[in-house]
């Protein structure tokens, strides 16, 4: 048996997505045997995210720092601003270094049944900022969910009175994917939005 202090850790650990009581387990396991060296850089760390972490007030990105590394980079191009739920998936479409410009995060998507309200999420702050203008194209990232796509047909009839483009993610066959597999509601959006080859 473990002592409270280490099932106390293990416990903490698991409730991370995608670590179960033994991938948690193992874990704890594998700091203790490197406590000297892994367990003190994890700790410095951890700490220095706990004390430095703060909410960009332009985007809405999570950094050390505010306005972010993304709003504050002058590479960006500031005609370009590309709408997501949530700071995962601003992470992970900046990650494929696909999209140039500046980002905005709504922090969720309207939902009904979650009673979240547009008033719930930071669209007023996404048409304050295509109000000040300076904006030539709005990119609608929104989750291809039955939400996601409430939410981007609500930003995007708030928006239609401003002179930006608005454009929004395709949606349909991943790369690699096979068609036996995919679902049909995957299927019907490839199928509209086809395209001529060539």
């Amino acid at each position: 048996m473990a002592s409270q202090e280490i099932e106390t850790l293990t416990q903490a650990l698991s409730r991370l997505p995608g670590l179960g009581p033994r991938s948690a387990r193992r874990a704890v396991l594998w700091l203790i045997k490197r406590r000297e060296t892994s367990l003190v850089g994890l700790l410095e760390a951890l700490a220095a995210v706990r004390d430095g972490l703060v909410e960009c007030t332009t985007c809405g990105n999570v950094d050390t720092s505010d306005p972010c590394g993304i709003c504050a980079d002058p590479r960006r191009d500031q005609r370009g601003l590309c709408v997501v739920e949530d700071v995962s998936d601003l992470w992970a479409l900046d990650r494929a270094r696909l999209f140039t410009g500046r980002y905005h995060v709504l922090g969720g998507r309207l939902s009904a049944l979650e009673g979240v309200r547009p008033e719930d999420l930071a669209i007023g702050s996404l048409i304050d900022r295509v109000e000040r203008g300076g904006i030539d194209e709005v990119v609608l990232a929104m989750n291809a969910t039955l939400e996601g796509q409430t939410t981007a047909h609500y930003i995007a009839e708030r928006l239609e009175t401003y002179p930006v483009r608005i454009t929004q993610l395709a949606h349909g066959l991943p790369v690699g994917g096979e068609l036996d597999y995919l679902d049909e509601g995957t299927l019907a959006q490839a199928l509209r939005a086809r395209r001529p080859i060539g």
